[in-house]
């Protein structure tokens, strides 16, 4: 009985410490519902996503939405998204719903739609920029109309079973929880009103949950070695070692070889490691106060383009960055008292589109960093990163054993040692 109680016990804490990321520790997607008014049979709700992680952002295709109502609830109408199906509505004479799933599917409406289709914060085609990087791109919102259900606080039945798509899986939702309805001020500021009724979904993302393998790796390089150490093998799993692509294929010249496919399978290029991107850290310059890393990205996907994509470094050198000349840069500091995570991503209209692999499939930049006298050191591998993540991804780094080393003395300290045994011998044979 002992034993299933304590393999609950760890099965509850890992459950949640899956979705836990240190260098991230309150990082989720917030999905609000402000119920704004009452209607005949239901409540018209403004729903909007607050994407609060740091450097973890949802690309295209975009979120997907879902959940189950609690009792037999429509969706007369929508406005800023719309549900990927309608279900069966032919018991309704007149008014037609939008929506009669028990279970709905939403999704963000396509930029350019029609400006009566349009809400605040909508049709960006789910594509939501990470808290880090641009605040004011990290929300999404939608405005639902629902019927068959409560028309008061008491009567109102919260959805349940929520789930978020991001684009693929990862996220766990929690338990829809009321709370202090939500404020708002005029446009003058001048007077303050509130939501009927509020409550928030938080859901949080696992790397475990979203794949099984690692989507990125590290390799690293310095001036001080010519050794180059690359990806560890098959980082990313090598399921897709028979489907790869060499990089002399013909089917390289066929037109349209790289257009998404709708399951979003990928077409990698064949390397060792296997991976849909590299990151490569190399040590390039070593000056008097100060020292300089060139980090390149690589992607090796030949169906798809990485937009407002993110790079999240812990070193402890971090915390003294100089400059960054082609990356913009911002310093994370998830602990007060420690500033060793920087968050790395494209200059808006420059490079922040990594383009599929290819001539054109990399962008890199360098980074200047002023040396800490105390700590400084390129022994035992103290250059290179201690956690590299890629959109939100953490990568593989090669283990520390095969990191560069610095260039030793034995051989200078062999010949010495040999000079003085030979030293002793003769002062030996002379005093005899």
């Amino acid at each position: 009985m002992r034993f299933f109680i304590l393999a609950f016990f760890f099965l509850y804490i890992f459950s949640y410490a899956d979705a836990y990321d240190p260098l991230d520790p309150n990082g989720n997607i917030t999905i609000k519902w402000d119920v704004m008014s009452w209607t005949a049979d239901g409540y018209v709700a403004a729903v909007t996503m607050n994407n609060f992680q740091m450097f973890r952002h949802i690309m295209t295709p975009g979120w997907t939405l879902g959940w189950s109502w609690a009792k037999k609830e429509v969706i007369w109408s929508i406005v800023g998204a719309q549900t990927t199906e309608q279900g069966d509505c032919s018991k309704f004479k007149g008014n037609v719903p939008h929506c009669c799933e028990k279970t709905p599917t939403v999704v963000d409406m396509l930029p350019g739609v029609p400006y009566n289709q349009q809400y605040t914060n909508c049709c960006k085609g789910g594509v939501l920029s990470s808290w880090g990087q641009d605040p004011q791109s990290s929300v999404s919102a939608f405005q639902v109309s629902v019927g068959l259900a409560g028309t008061t606080n008491k009567t109102v039945k919260l959805p349940k079973n929520f789930t978020l798509l991001g684009p693929g899986p990862g996220y766990t939702c929690g338990r829809a929880r009321i709370v202090p309805p939500t404020t708002f001020l005029t446009p003058d500021h001048r007077r303050k009103t509130q939501a009927l009724m509020t409550w928030n979904v938080t859901c949080t993302y696992s790397q475990l949950l979203a794949r099984k393998n690692p989507s990125c790796c590290v390799s690293l390089s310095s001036f001080y070695n010519d050794t180059i150490t690359p990806c560890p093998h098959c980082a990313c799993g090598c399921q897709d070692k028979k489907n790869c692509v060499k990089t002399d294929s013909k089917i390289l010249k066929t037109v349209g070889f790289n257009t998404p496919k709708k399951n979003s399978a990928p077409l990698l290029q064949c390397t060792h490691h296997m991976c849909p991107i590299r990151i490569h850290w190399h040590v390039k310059v070593n000056y008097k106060d100060y020292w300089r890393v060139k980090i390149s990205i690589t992607n090796f996907n030949y169906r798809l383009n990485y937009t407002l994509w993110t790079l999240a470094v812990q070193h402890p050198n971090l915390n003294n960055v100089t400059q960054v000349f082609s990356f913009d840069y911002k310093p994370l500091v998830p602990y007060e008292a420690i500033n060793d995570t920087g968050m790395f991503y494209g200059l808006k209209f420059y490079n922040d589109l990594l383009m599929e692999a290819g001539p054109s499939g990399n962008v890199q930049s360098e980074v200047l960093l002023q040396k800490d006298q105390d700590s400084f050191t390129f022994k035992n591998g103290w250059a290179f990163p201690r956690k590299v993540y890629f959109n939100g991804d953490e990568c593989m780094l090669p283990p520390p054993d095969a990191y560069p080393f610095l260039p030793n003395s034995a051989h200078q300290n062999l010949i010495s040692f040999s000079a003085l045994i030979s030293s002793l011998l003769f002062l030996l044979i002379v005093v005899q």
